[in-house]
């Protein structure tokens, strides 16, 4: 494979890959549902839960998962970002070209990480 300016994933691998993250988006937009359900949930302090003891212990812990439930929210609605700008590269059809080497990135790494933007060659530069 050469490495000019014309190193790309074919259009059918693209078509591969746009499907896979049409997919994690699916499930990614699914989690994060669930996450802020979790979250709001959090804030009716368990009105349908009678146990005292599990009440006491469920106060200490709110504040904690409040705030560990808005870090995955985050997290999630970064998660989707990324994995929306690999669709964008799917179309401009810069899809997995590495941007520091300009060469693809792995078929295998993507699967893994549809939004990566690097190689592992790139990576292991950091």
């Amino acid at each position: 494979m050469s490495t000019d300016a014309n190193v790309r994933y074919s259009d059918k691998d693209l078509a591969d890959f746009k499907v896979l993250i049409l997919e994690k988006i699916e499930k990614a937009q699914h989690d994060l549902e669930l996450i802020k359900s979790a979250y709001m949930n959090d804030h009716n302090n368990g009105t349908e839960d009678t146990s005292p003891t599990f009440k006491a212990f469920d106060e200490g812990s709110a504040v904690m998962s409040k705030e560990s439930n808005s870090q995955l929210a985050i997290r999630q609605e970064k998660f989707i970002r990324d994995l929306k700008n690999a669709l964008i590269r799917i179309e401009n059809k810069t899809y997995g070209i590495c941007r520091v080497t300009k060469k693809l990135i792995n078929k295998e790494r993507l699967k893994l990480v549809p939004h990566a933007t690097l190689s592992i060659e790139a990576k292991n530069m950091q």
